[in-house]
This record gives structure tokens, C-alpha cells and sequence, in this order.
């Protein structure tokens, strides 16, 4: 006999079978500071590469309304850069962007069922140590050390509690103390490891706030340091950098893991773009070819220019590295008679 009557038969679908078909490629889209104006900007990088998002504005996204507009075998979800790796890992996603510290710090429990498909290059970050400013140890080890046959447990919060412990047991000054011993590790009422002496605690926002509170070290993620030096505290040591790629999970296989590859080159070569200026310019006829081997030679074109010739003077069309850009336009004028001259922002470049 059926635990479900016939009226429910239809809901009960529905939640079995999500609204997506085996033709789409579940994307996971970070909500949160690799979504923020001045640090990640994922939705700007998606214009730039080509792809008409909604419900993804910075600071008001929505899963309600969240979509790929103009890719159909895209199908969008928001998620929290600290739980993507789980739902990548549990298949729950194809493909996700997140950032490298949060797959290391799931990476205990997925067995390395996450892979990169590939680095992204933005929200760059460090999982640093931070200890208060006028500590007179310089490394962890000094720190350990000078706390050996404390009595009291060793407290040191952080959001990263795995790579923290793996990073505490490798340190000399603890192995000293504590041998082979697991810190404790809690996660709300959950606990593990049999090291009460050193405590590993999970923190929810605002850890540099718990030194004060009586923390002895934490463990956050930072971009410049300035929180930390607002809360008083220093950094000790680096434990890894970081930055945003484009991850899949086991699903993302066949042609999903095509898919994959394409929606990176698309998102990379809009990162890409932003470090070029597309650039137009004319030169006199007479000038045309030594233009063309002066931008072949420094390198300030792709394989060769785009020229179109005209009765009197040819137009020049290429890429130029930003960073190159002041120097080359007084060469080109100086030297090659350049006029005309106009610049605007690359969106997107891939070299294939």
C-alpha cells in the first residue's frame, strides 16, 4: 500500500526531480564578497563575457528569479562559497565558482571528488594567522613553545577549522608539546580530536572579535590586513593563498564537462579583456608596413594587426596591454605618424 495519496503524488514529484533536465549543466554562482562591486563583481564578469544574467544583481540576487537568460543548457543556483564544495561533492551542482581555500578546507571529506576546471584569478585572498600586535613571538612554532605545560586550553578560533588543524598538527613547536595528538576541533555542539588542550573553534563572521574575547590565535581570510590591524592584531604566518576558479563536482562528466570548459574560456577571456585597450588608429600609406612590424615586434597585437587600407592612410585596429598603452601611443605618434587615435575597454579576449 502507497504511503503517499494521489493527491499528494504530484508535489512529491516535483521534489524528487528539481527543475532542471539532463540537458543542463548546474552552474553554482557565489553569493556574497566574490559578488560584491570593488572585490569579485561575478555578475559583471558574466556581461563582459557575453552572458545575459538575471536576479544577479551585486547585493540583490535571487534564487527566484536567477537565470542564464541566453543559454538555455545553463541552469543557475546561488550558493555560499562555504558550502559549494559540498553540494559539488554531493552532486547537488555540476560546476561552481568558489574560492581555492574553501575546497581545501572540504577537501577532509570529498575524498577529491572536487577538481578545478580552472583558476579565475580574482578574489585573491590569504588564510593568514593573526595574533594581537604586541605579541613577542614571530612564528607559531616561538608560540607553542612558550605556552608548553599551559594547563589552560589553547583557544584559536576560525571558519577554516580543517585547514587549521592540519596546519597546527605539521608545526614543530606542536609536535614538541603534543606529539601525534589531534586538536580538538568544534563545530557548534559537534566535536573531535583528542587534544583538549588545543581547541579549534568555528567561528560565524567577525573572528578577529574573539581576541578580545580571549581567543590565543585566529584564523581568517584577508586581502590587505587592515581588518586585522583595525582589531589590534597582526599576521603571524600564511597558511595558503587563494583566489576564485571555476570548479566541478563527479556529475560534471561527457558533455557536461565540455560545457565546463566552455563557460571557463568564456569567463577567463573576460577577465583577460580587462587588461587590454582596443585600439584604432591611422597611419599614412607610406607608413603602413613599418607600423605593422614595430606592433608585430613589441608585441602589441595578436598574431598581426587588423589593417584596412584606404586611398591615403590605412586603419589600424589591435590590442594593447594596458600596462604598455602611454608608451606606445607616444611611439606610434613620434614615430609611425599616427592619427586618429581612439581607445576603449576590451570586454573579452580569448586567444582561441
Amino acid at each position: 500500500m502507497s504511503l503517499i495519496s494521489s493527491n499528494n503524488r504530484k508535489i512529491y514529484k516535483v521534489l524528487l526531480f528539481p527543475l532542471f533536465t539532463m540537458s543542463q549543466i548546474r552552474l553554482g554562482l557565489p553569493k556574497g564578497s566574490l559578488n560584491t562591486v570593488g572585490r569579485g563583481n561575478t555578475a559583471e564578469i558574466f556581461a563582459n563575457a557575453g552572458y545575459e544574467l538575471r536576479g544577479y544583481e551585486p547585493g540583490k540576487e535571487s534564487d527566484k528569479k536567477l537565470a542564464v537568460v541566453n543559454d538555455p543548457e545553463i541552469i543557475a543556483f546561488l550558493c555560499r562559497p562555504q558550502s559549494a564544495p559540498v553540494e559539488l561533492s554531493r552532486e547537488m551542482l555540476d560546476v561552481a565558482i568558489v574560492g581555492e581555500d574553501w575546497v581545501r578546507e572540504e577537501a577532509v571529506n570529498s575524498n577529491g571528488a572536487v577538481r578545478q576546471i580552472g583558476d579565475l584569478e580574482y578574489g585573491q585572498t590569504r588564510l593568514v594567522i593573526g595574533v594581537p600586535r604586541d605579541a613577542e613571538y614571530e612564528t607559531l612554532t616561538e608560540f607553542f613553545r612558550a605556552n608548553k605545560g599551559r594547563q589552560n586550553p589553547i583557544l584559536a578560533f576560525t571558519e577554516y577549522p580543517n585547514l587549521t588543524r592540519q596546519w597546527v598538527m605539521q608545526n614543530q613547536g606542536y609536535k614538541e608539546s603534543f606529539g601525534e595528538q589531534v586538536p580538538l576541533v568544534q563545530v557548534r555542539g559537534l566535536t573531535d580530536g583528542n587534544n583538549r588542550l588545543v581547541q579549534i573553534i568555528n567561528s560565524d563572521g567577525v573572528t578577529e572579535g574573539y581576541m578580545a574575547k580571549g581567543a590565543d590565535f585566529i584564523v581568517d581570510n584577508t586581502q590587505t590586513g587592515s581588518t586585522l590591524r583595525e582589531y589590534g592584531l597582526r599576521e603571524l604566518e600564511t597558511i595558503m593563498q587563494s583566489s576564485s576558479g571555476l570548479y566541478a563536482g563527479p556529475s560534471c562528466t561527457g558533455w557536461k564537462e565540455e560545457k565546463a570548459q566552455e563557460i571557463f574560456d568564456m569567463l577567463k577571456g573576460a577577465i583577460v579583456g580587462k587588461r587590454y585597450f582596443d585600439v584604432k588608429f591611422n597611419v599614412p600609406n607610406a607608413d603602413t608596413e613599418r607600423t605593422r612590424e614595430y606592433l608585430m615586434e613589441q608585441g602589441l597585437c595578436a598574431s598581426e594587426p587588423s589593417i584596412t587600407t584606404g586611398q591615403e592612410t590605412s586603419a589600424f585596429n589591435i590590442l594593447i596591454p594596458k600596462c604598455k598603452f602611454p608608451d606606445a601611443v607616444r611611439t606610434l605618434r613620434k614615430d609611425y605618424n599616427a592619427t586618429a587615435i581612439a581607445q576603449q575597454e576590451a570586454r573579452q579576449y580569448m586567444e582561441r
